[in-house]
């Protein structure tokens, strides 16, 4: 049954930032689709969302998979009218190391899926009149950052993208924006040594690591009526460790 709550579709919601952009915009208000890699993670998604939203399973490199779930939330939850695009990996590596599927797999999650997911919904969202892309990049699309040439491409990519087709949608009340994070605590950074973590704290002006609320709390504001005349723009979210 379609719900009457605005859905909004989370990609790699199941952990980390995805987690908390999800549940900040149940918090919001939203019928939240959230998405895992795995028929597990989505089981556990829809568990936590209870009433509140569901989770699905979907590989961002996959055209038709795209094109299926956005169709089926279409038929029984109703047009997607704010889409995050935030799944994603890294596969760090020294150019001269970098293998052509590793640059290959990097720009196919993080540029191409952007290009297929903000596609499948602009029709919703042009018919409705409103909606809302917001694309999660990264502080390294504008602070260079060794071992990440495929990465910093991907999200700079993003960055541009976003500035097009906002320039595209406006004029249907649709806004596109990009947030860029800096230094979060996650999963991943727990895993790096003390000394590391104190090198990375010491190059950032408030000296220490964001939350994934942090970037939960910047995806709220512009997936709310607040930031309606706020387009084409990149906010940075990293505590001043790159200052635009």
């Amino acid at each position: 049954m379609k719900q009457e709550r605005k859905v909004a579709l989370v990609t790699g919601a199941s952990r980390g930032i995805g987690a908390a952009i999800a549940q900040q915009l149940m918090n919001d208000g939203f019928f939240v689709v959230g998405t895992a890699t795995s028929a597990g993670g989505a089981e556990k998604l829809t568990a936590q969302f209870a009433e509140n939203g569901v989770g699905a399973v979907l590989d961002v490199r996959d055209g038709d998979a795209i094109n299926d779930l956005v169709t089926h939330i279409e038929e029984q939850y109703g047009a997607v009218m704010v889409l995050v695009n935030n799944a994603g990996i890294t596969k760090d590596n020294l150019l001269l190391r970098m293998s052509e599927d590793d640059w290959d797999d990097i720009l196919n999650i993080h540029l191409k899926a952007v290009f297929r997911l903000s596609k499948r919904v602009l029709k919703g969202m042009t018919k409705a009149r409103f909606g809302r892309i917001i694309n999660i990049s990264s502080v390294v699309a504008h602070f260079a950052n060794p071992g990440q040439a495929n990465y910093s491409a991907a999200k700079a990519g993003i960055e541009a993208f976003s500035r097009s087709l906002a320039k595209e949608m406006g004029s249907r009340q649709i806004t596109v924006n990009c947030i860029a994070p800096g230094f979060i605590a996650t999963e991943m950074t727990e895993q790096l040594s003390e000394d590391i973590r104190k090198k990375m704290n010491d190059q950032v002006a408030l000296n220490r690591f964001g939350e994934p609320q942090d970037i939960a709390d910047a995806v709220s504001f512009l997936a709310s009526d607040k930031a309606s005349y706020i387009t084409g723009n990149v906010l940075h979210v990293n505590g001043g460790l790159f200052m635009a």
